[in-house]
């Protein structure tokens, strides 16, 4: 990664004049803004996606979503990238606008780029939900091709990290426009997070940010600030996380996929409250704290 890409990146937030109505009174604000661009992914000189994503921490999510996508096999046949803008041409300047995009230009391995090349003589393209433009039925809902970590969580864990997310989502604090992916230890603290408009493009920061540090997904587990769709559980189970927890609910494909690939998946934790849906024994129950007499 190129060290300066830093300085030239566009800033995640905005802000914009509004006007805050409530109770019948009408006052002026100025609002800070979640910021998303369109960012293409180009792989040896081939545009392979184009994502609205926030301009944060870009270099974690090429190398993120790489690996879950199973482009590269490791952080390793990533060789090199750069961020430069991109212009998004004639139509939308003769819409009278001024956005930009972002292209992150990446060199992987000739190995990796000639299977990339294959693959995509079964691919429309790619786009942000990663499944729109798939033609091929099997491409669409893929196995995970791996074992899922076998990990033990309390589920008193669980409710730390979710109440420990706010004071790390500085973006989702200034903006309330983005999602989160946590990576948290077995009790719970979390270690790293990553933000992102799109909850995909969150969870594909976060794997790129472990695989950059050489972390093992397999000591901890992953917290998402959204519900677990099935390319949610299908991301965290190829990046070798054992457990994910999300705030909301899964969906039936989700935890199936769960299930055959050995992942525990607990939806709805929300305070002392979480549903286990596959794997359900490795959740831990917790004591609950004695009751102290007076």
């Amino acid at each position: 990664m190129h060290e300066d890409d830093h300085e030239s990146l566009p800033d995640p937030t905005g802000t914009r004049p509004v006007e805050r109505l409530q109770a019948g009174r009408r006052e002026p604000h100025v609002e800070t803004l979640a910021e998303e661009l369109p960012v293409a992914l180009v792989y040896n000189g081939i545009s392979h996606a184009v994502m609205l994503a926030s301009p944060a921490d870009l270099e974690d999510f090429a190398l993120g979503f790489s690996l879950s996508e199973g482009i590269i096999d490791s952080p390793d046949d990533l060789l090199d990238a750069e961020i430069l803008p991109a212009d998004l041409g004639e139509s939308v300047a003769l819409a009278g606008t001024t956005e930009r995009g972002l292209s992150v230009e990446l060199k992987v391995t000739l190995r990796c780029f000639m299977r990339l090349k294959e693959r995509r003589r079964t691919l429309a393209g790619r786009t942000g939900c990663g499944l729109c433009g798939t033609e091929s039925l099997a491409e669409a809902v893929r196995p995970v091709g791996r074992e899922a970590a076998c990990i033990e969580i309390e589920a008193a864990a669980l409710e730390r990290a979710m109440a420990a997310l706010p004071s790390h989502q500085h973006l989702q604090k200034a903006t309330g426009a983005t999602h989160a992916a946590a990576w948290c230890a077995p009790d719970g603290e979390v270690l790293t997070l990553r933000e992102d408009v799109g909850r995909h493009n969150a969870l594909d920061k976060l794997i790129g940010a472990l695989a950059r540090a050489g972390t093992d997904p397999a000591t901890g587990f992953v917290v998402v600030t959204s519900r677990a769709s099935y390319e949610m559980v299908y991301k965290a189970a190829h990046a070798g996380f054992g457990l994910l927890a999300a705030v909301s609910a899964p969906t039936g494909l989700a935890v199936r996929t769960a299930e055959a690939a050995g992942l525990v998946l607990a939806g709805f934790v929300r305070g002392d409250r979480a549903v286990a849906y596959s794997h359900t024994r490795r959740l831990l129950a917790s004591a609950p704290a004695p009751v102290s007499s007076s």
